[in-house]
């Protein structure tokens, strides 16, 4: 095993479909992106042949597109179907929905054996520090499970009028330190790379311990030399990611972070240790 994917969007028909709009061409400009879909097969091959262990992430952002959710079934199947390359998966609800959110999380995890939850926090339109949704993590409290949190700009919607309605507000990072503060027992992983708050992320890591970052949807070869110094700072912190590898090819990624010239222990948590032991994940 070279690393394990913790963000991986399958970037299948079907996932696509429930992304719905934003799921766009702007988004793939962005990404410049030469590959829109891919079948589960050639991407189970892809990571297969890179040595790459992945946990693919669900989508449910109904309320504010109208495209039906990405199947929670779906993705335990493929936990069951490729056990040597999909080593858990994330739920993803969407927040709107209230009490069937919380019930639908609930199965995800202690039925379908999901590891986590997902959120989207500009493509739900939601805040995560609004206390009508504080049931969301009291649930995933109750069932000790961990969150994956957007954070910084995103592609979705960039360029295009209104960003597809996407507000930018919703990822700043003081929305992660005020769940930290007021959830003490929550495992929380910002996603991505958090420009343009970089140094936001970098205190909340430092003075929360329940928080974490993942590097997913960003080369290294682009990232801030501020973050760049944090990451062999603080490198207990962060882990490895691609978000999806339609829009962002893994080995890229690896080649470009080993570029970077961390010492062979810092590279080996960012890519999987740090992963294996913050999410308890069972490789063999």
């Amino acid at each position: 095993m070279k690393a394990i994917d913790i963000h991986l969007h399958l970037g299948t028909p079907e996932y696509n479909k429930a992304m719905g709009r934003y799921f766009s061409e702007e988004m793939r400009e962005y990404y410049r992106a030469t590959e829109f879909d891919a079948s589960t097969e050639k991407l189970v091959d892809e990571y297969r042949r890179l040595g790459i262990k992945a946990t693919p992430v669900g989508w449910d952002t109904e309320t504010v597109t109208g495209s039906p959710p990405f199947s929670h079934d779906t993705l335990a199947e493929l936990v069951r179907h490729y056990p040597d390359v999909f080593i858990g998966a994330w739920a993803c609800v969407d927040p709107w929905k209230g009490e069937s959110a919380l019930r639908e999380l609930e199965r995800a995890i202690k039925e379908l054996g999901l590891i986590g939850a997902k959120f989207q926090q500009g493509a739900q339109n939601f805040a995560a520090n609004d206390r009508r949704f504080y049931p969301l993590w009291e649930k995933c409290v109750e069932m000790n499970i961990p969150v994956q949190i957007h954070s910084g700009t995103t592609g979705m919607g960039a360029g295009s009028p209104g960003g597809l309605g996407i507000h930018l507000k919703y990822y700043h990072p003081m929305i992660i330190d005020d769940l930290a503060a007021d959830f003490p027992k929550l495992t929380i992983i910002a996603l991505h790379p958090s420009w343009p708050w970089q140094s936001d992320m970098i205190a909340v890591l430092v003075h929360k311990a329940n928080v974490y970052n993942d590097l997913s949807g960003w080369r290294p070869k682009y990232f801030d030399p501020e973050l760049v110094r944090n990451i062999d700072r603080l490198q207990d912190k962060f882990m490895f990611g691609t978000e999806n590898p339609i829009l962002f090819r893994p080995e890229k990624w690896l080649d470009d972070f080993e570029k970077l010239g961390f010492k062979p222990e810092v590279i080996e948590k960012v890519l999987y240790k740090n992963a294996e032991r913050v999410l308890n994940l069972k490789v063999d």
